[in-house]
């Protein structure tokens, strides 16, 4: 049982403007944990599911720049990502091999599309089956392809979220750039 005040959409909604996620006033600090010290083994766990809930949704505060924006960023080209991938030492190669990752993941969901949508149409002859069956081939074969990427690349070795985040950092920038000059 929780004895939590704020609902999650509350918590994400505070992680999203940038507010600091479970901390209100000192005061309000104080009296909360006054009040947890006071209800003993009750207050410790709602202390504990308070940290829970901020460990698990401090993803969100990587996002700052792309959730929430007022106006979105424009659309960016393969050249950009191109001159992204030769002007970052560090960054570059690693978002160089997450987009060379999805080719891998397009082929297994084609592979699996094909394989298990032709295994339907072969034994029952009916389309709504052989959509489904292709649908979920696909999804597998995708989620395989991914999988043997990640492998075959090593990417479980780079960041790469931390990749991703730098693109669009730098791409923020050169858009800044252009819009004042």
């Amino acid at each position: 049982m929780l004895l939590r005040r704020d609902s999650l959409r509350t918590l994400v909604e505070r992680h999203r403007s940038s507010e600091p996620v479970l901390r209100e006033s000192e005061g309000a600090m104080a009296e909360e944990s006054s009040h947890s010290a006071s209800w003993g083994l009750l207050g410790k766990h709602y202390e504990e599911v308070k940290e829970h809930w901020r460990r698990n949704l401090a993803f969100l505060d990587y996002y700052k720049k792309t959730l929430g924006r007022a106006e979105p960023l424009p659309r960016w080209t393969d050249a950009d990502v191109e001159k992204f991938i030769a002007s970052d030492p560090v960054y570059g190669p690693q978002l160089e091999a997450l987009r060379e990752s999805r080719k891998y993941a397009m082929v297994g969901a084609l592979l699996g599309a094909a394989h298990l949508g032709g295994v339907s149409w072969k034994y029952s002859k009916s389309l709504h089956g052989f959509v489904l069956a292709m649908g979920f081939g696909a999804l597998c074969g995708g989620i395989f392809g991914s999988e043997v990427a990640e492998h075959w690349k090593q990417l479980y070795k780079i960041d790469k979220e931390g990749a991703n985040l730098k693109f669009l950092y730098w791409w923020e920038d050169k858009t800044l750039e252009k819009k004042s000059n």
